[in-house]
């Protein structure tokens, strides 16, 4: 059924105009939240040992995760999964790569208790921000109470709501500026359409909209009872290796790639995509063409990042 619908996604996309929409201008977020939530964002005291931050693992400066196979929690413990970028979430339709957060408070409050993430809880959490004078003063201002857990995972949320990258040349494109793509990159977006690659990155945020298997017309060779995905939630075998398609805003930014990091470069994830979900045997030419479009996706720092 899963494969069913995706098929259906591709046939559909051969006669739509456009299935990817671009990113709305403004975040639209309160301000005052989103800065205060920006402050938790940076806290160290958010972990047990006060040695790790949400920005630890997401560098909202630099394609909003860390760059690493798997990142690195309290007491130099390796996760399990390569870190997805925190720019852009609020348009994933749940959170983390097996979708087991249904949205960002859920997925905000998941680093806190992990014990191989932050190893704290939030209780402890409001403790210790607690005995800072600022901290009381600021969400006194805010919220008009002391400090609370649920007005922290709050006000981070209002913050990650405000991490969009707006005017990506490719917005710019559908927002009617037509000439603005190189022939290259035009052609490499006609390549992605052809080849079905836009039947599951699609949307505003060009992928995070559903979940899709790993390894559909070549098995992934997996024994690793991590990167069993969606299974790990849900206990039905028909779930196995299907994860949340990651968007691809900031591609370039944020190798390495897929839930395991296996591939390096943008090349190699692209092959990798060619091969095991579509297929194909893509000439060097044609993968050129691809990662040219794949290009035109970096958009704009977020503008709260300029803002104290």
């Amino acid at each position: 059924m899963k494969i069913y619908i995706i098929c259906l996604l591709f046939i559909h996309s051969l006669f739509a105009s456009e299935l990817i929409v671009a990113i709305e201008k403004n975040a639209n977020v309160n301000l005052d939240k989103a800065l205060l939530g920006k402050s938790l964002f940076f806290e160290k005291k958010l972990s047990k040992n006060n040695s790790v931050s949400c920005a630890s693992c997401h560098d909202i400066l630099h394609g909003g995760d860390d760059n690493m196979k798997s990142s690195v929690g309290i007491n130099g413990q390796k996760g399990a999964l390569n870190a997805p970028t925190v720019l852009n979430s609020k348009y994933n339709f749940v959170q983390f790569w097996d979708g087991r957060a249904k949205d960002l408070k859920e997925q905000a409050s998941g680093p806190i208790h992990n014990p191989m993430e932050m190893g704290s809880n939030i209780n402890e959490v409001v403790q210790k921000l607690k005995q800072n004078k600022s901290y009381v003063k600021k969400f006194d201002g805010v919220y008009k109470d002391i400090i609370r857990p649920k007005y922290i995972l709050d006000a981070i949320v209002e913050f990650e709501k405000a991490l969009i990258t707006p005017n990506s040349k490719f917005d710019l494109y559908l927002n009617g500026q037509k000439g603005i793509l190189s022939k290259e990159e035009k052609d490499g977006y006609k390549l992605f359409k052809s080849y079905g690659c836009i039947s599951c990155h699609n949307g505003i945020n060009i992928g995070g909209n559903l979940f899709q298997k790993m390894g559909i017309l070549k098995k992934v060779k997996n024994t690793n009872n991590r990167y069993l995905g969606r299974f790990n939630v849900t206990k039905d075998e028909d779930d196995k290796y299907f994860f949340k398609v990651p968007s691809l805003r900031n591609i370039e930014k944020t190798a390495p790639y897929f839930h395991n990091g296996e591939s390096k470069t943008l090349r190699d994830a692209v092959k990798t995509m060619m091969e095991y979900q579509l297929g194909v045997n893509a000439t060097v030419n044609e993968i050129d063409k691809i990662i040219a479009f794949l290009k035109t996706l970096n958009g704009e720092t977020p503008k709260i990042m300029e803002m104290k």
